[in-house]
């Protein structure tokens, strides 16, 4: 990215601006007082509502060493490259997510499984189970031990 077209334009603007605000103080001491009152406040606001631009600086290139070659790395912006890079810890992160939760649900289907199983080889039939006396005799059995 160029800037130094938008830095020209920047200084000239200013120049320009300058200049007018030299003309105008020039003028300005034959004007009475409430009106040069007027254009102090004004000029404090233009001055507060200015946007001061900071100039963007990309960082310097760095050179690393590895092992005995040295490579040069970290002074700008890596592009797709890096952009790929950085999502590989999220994709591993959802990919892992998906697979706790796939191995959660296989593990309530077994809790279920082992449920069934017990209620299928019990002594007791399963509408034993779904009888209303089933559950005052499992009371009175309860209160008894």
């Amino acid at each position: 990215m160029n800037t130094a077209p938008n830095h020209a334009n920047e200084a000239a603007a200013d120049l320009f601006a300058r200049r007018v605000a030299a003309r105008m103080a020039q003028g300005a001491d034959d004007l009475p007082y409430d009106i040069t009152e007027r254009l102090r406040a004004a000029r404090m606001q233009a001055l507060a509502k200015r946007k001061v631009l900071a100039p963007v600086h990309k960082p310097a290139p760095v050179v690393l060493q590895s092992g005995s070659t040295a490579i040069l790395g970290g002074g700008g912006d890596g592009g797709w490259w890096n952009a790929l890079v950085s999502a590989i810890p999220l994709m591993a992160l959802v990919i892992g997510l998906f697979a706790i939760n796939i191995a959660q649900d296989e593990n309530g289907l077994n809790e279920v499984a082992e449920v069934d199983a017990a209620l299928l080889t019990d002594d007791l039939p399963p509408e034993a189970y779904a009888d209303p006396g089933f559950m005052q005799f499992l009371k009175t059995a309860a209160a008894r031990n």
